[in-house]
């Protein structure tokens, strides 16, 4: 949950789109108009999941840097576009709304990204494709250089469980009640090990798989054999690669961003998993700080 006491607005703003307009959700602490600092960007995972589960990095607020959260088109509080073709749902889609919302909120000429897993994608490849002017500093959390990387991860650590979580998993959404108990088993591992988990990590999730959630975004083939990693040399901005010792972003998942970009820095929370803003939060938020802090 959010704990600071900086101020908070929330809304929409339209989503202009090849000729449709949506809208997009957004959540704000801190003060935008009086700032002192750039502010942060918050990427969220999935696809298909929602900004609630990053609601700590609200804690950035009360070091003077504040922090948009917003829903991607297609989840939770954003416009659904359930009838939209697997096609319809690209990377560039989504960079395209990340444009679209610095640009209503004029930062677009001095901003951070924070990418959490499929964020971090997101993050990276507005950096490599637009190679945005304002964009200061990038933070790439729990996140992938490549789709393989990332299935390799999940194959191996799923290997650790009973065979009714396999099955669960290997099921997916043909049989949902039986793939979230397995999902809720395999995220208590490698997900978030805070006990009990964290409402709005579960919130998050279910805007996918709960009852009344909406799969389109996340069964969409956005990432299908997609990698950055001989790309990533076209990162310019100081970048903070970030992952939990039980991670399923494994050290083999991020090492090429530590490899590939120049200015690069990487810090694994020895006593987190995929959520390290949950599990050892106030260090955490020091070294993100300190990292957006830096003059360089």
């Amino acid at each position: 949950m959010a704990t600071t006491k900086a101020p908070m607005v929330e809304g929409t703003i339209p989503f202009p789109y090849k000729g449709e307009t949506y809208q997009t959700y957004y959540k704000i602490y801190g003060d935008l108009a009086g700032r002192t600092q750039p502010p942060l960007i918050a990427l969220h995972g999935g696809p298909g999941l929602s900004h609630d589960v990053l609601l700590p990095l609200s804690d950035l607020a009360d070091h003077s840097i504040p922090v948009i959260f917003y829903d991607q088109i297609g989840n939770s509080r954003s416009t659904h576009l359930r009838d939209k073709p697997p096609t319809f749902w690209t990377i560039d889609l989504f960079i395209d709304e990340l444009e679209n919302l610095l640009a209503h909120f004029k930062v677009q000429d001095g901003f951070s990204l924070f990418g959490h897993s499929w964020g971090g994608i997101l993050g990276s490849e507005f950096e490599v494709r637009r190679q945005p002017a304002g964009l200061r500093k990038l933070i790439l959390s729990d996140s992938l250089a490549a789709s393989s990387l990332w299935n390799q991860s999940n194959a191996q650590l799923l290997q650790t469980f009973p065979k009714d979580v396999q099955e669960g998993m290997a099921a997916g959404m043909k049989n949902p009640k039986a793939f979230q108990a397995a999902l809720r088993e395999f995220h208590a591992h490698y997900g978030c090990t805070v006990k009990p988990m964290p409402a709005e990590f579960i919130y998050s999730l279910d805007q996918v798989f709960g009852e009344h959630g909406d799969p389109t975004v996340a069964s969409a083939p956005i990432l299908q054999n997609w990698s950055i990693i001989d790309r990533l040399h076209l990162v310019r901005v100081p970048t903070f690669v970030i992952n939990g010792r039980k991670d399923i972003s494994q050290d083999f998942v991020v090492a090429p961003f530590f490899e590939k970009i120049r200015k690069v820095k990487w810090v694994t929370f020895e006593n987190s998993s995929h959520t390290p803003f949950f599990e050892e939060r106030e260090r955490f938020m020091q070294l993100v700080a300190g990292f957006l802090k830096l003059d360089v």
